[in-house]
């Protein structure tokens, strides 16, 4: 970094979770223990799905791949802010920085669609039962996923591009424990109107977009539960319907309190505390909220331990 009042920032210091040096150690063994959950639950499930013929359904596809999202998003945040708990200082290169942005905006936004995409596959099973296997064919699953990584490229790219448009000045603290675009806006000494703007419309529409598909999906899936007479029928179609609103409640609710509410009244250590969970929590929960209560899942697991162990 040059010298002078505005010299140009070739690298940043993320200032972690907290600044407490006895969490440091506790944190690090917690954060650890929950990634290493993450990453064996999320590739454990990706590969179930894919080693068990009677799971190739669209229900399971978009399982599968909301586990890969799962997965690189945590990896994408977790292994930089394990390492902020254990170095005195953790330093972070622009170009590293910039990369790490926009794929935790791809993964972040990818997953609001695709929790979108599975409760639209769940409103198809139950209201249109018998059109469902032509409703969800192969290539409309294709096109469904398809478009949930076209739609997380495109926005990641032009919030990222306007990143690149910020002139960073000698402050070079992120105040969080990842490259977060709140946090880096902050030691802007350029106007960041546009990129605010921009990030107010973008994650407006990126969270009210799939939160509103999602609710009219289940105000046809309750309406449809309603007249089903057999309460045994009920009970498991609200089973499953809990699961994922608990999942879409946890994972929109933190990401719009951090994000749709004024720079002026949000408070960085809060923002920190929800970025915890729908960076870290969440793709640890999402397999065992939607898989280990899977009456087909645990079945097909049964099978493979079954299978190791009389190999």
């Amino acid at each position: 970094m040059v010298a002078g009042n505005h010299s140009t920032v070739t690298e940043f210091i993320l200032a972690g979770l907290t600044q407490q040096p006895e969490l440091q150690l506790p944190l690090f063994f917690l954060f650890l223990g929950i990634y290493v959950v993450t990453v064996v639950g999320n590739l454990g499930m990706i590969m179930l799905i894919g080693l068990s013929a009677h799971l190739h359904m669209p229900m399971y596809y978009f399982l599968s791949s909301l586990s890969f999202i799962d997965l690189c998003h945590s990896t994408v945040i977790t292994p930089k802010m394990l390492e902020n708990f254990v170095t005195e200082m953790n330093v972070i290169s622009y170009p590293e920085c910039m990369t790490q942005l926009y794929f935790f905006l791809v993964f972040a936004i990818a997953e609001c669609y695709m929790l979108a995409v599975m409760a639209y596959d769940r409103y198809v099973a139950i209201c249109s039962p018998l059109l469902y296997n032509v409703i969800m064919a192969h290539q409309a699953c294709f096109s469904l996923i398809s478009g949930v990584y076209i739609i997380a490229l495109v926005c990641a790219f032009v919030h990222t591009g306007c990143m690149f448009r910020v002139h960073f000045c000698k402050f070079d603290v992120i105040n969080h424990y990842f490259c977060d675009p709140l946090s880096l806006l902050k030691l802007s000494c350029s106007n960041t109107h546009v990129n605010e703007l921009v990030i107010l419309i973008f994650s407006t529409v990126n969270i009210l977009a799939p939160s509103l598909t999602i609710l009219a999906s289940y105000v046809f899936i309750l309406s449809s539960i309603l007249h089903i007479r057999s309460t045994e029928g009920r009970s498991k179609a609200f089973s499953t319907c809990s699961s994922h609103i608990s999942a879409v409640a946890v994972f929109f609710g933190s990401a719009a309190f951090m994000y749709l509410q004024p720079s002026s009244v949000s408070s960085m250590d809060q923002g920190k505390v929800s970025s915890v969970f729908y960076t870290i929590i969440v793709p640890m929960l999402n397999p065992l909220i939607y898989s280990l209560r899977n009456k087909d899942v645990n079945a097909a697991l049964k099978k493979i331990l079954e299978r190791r162990i009389f190999l």
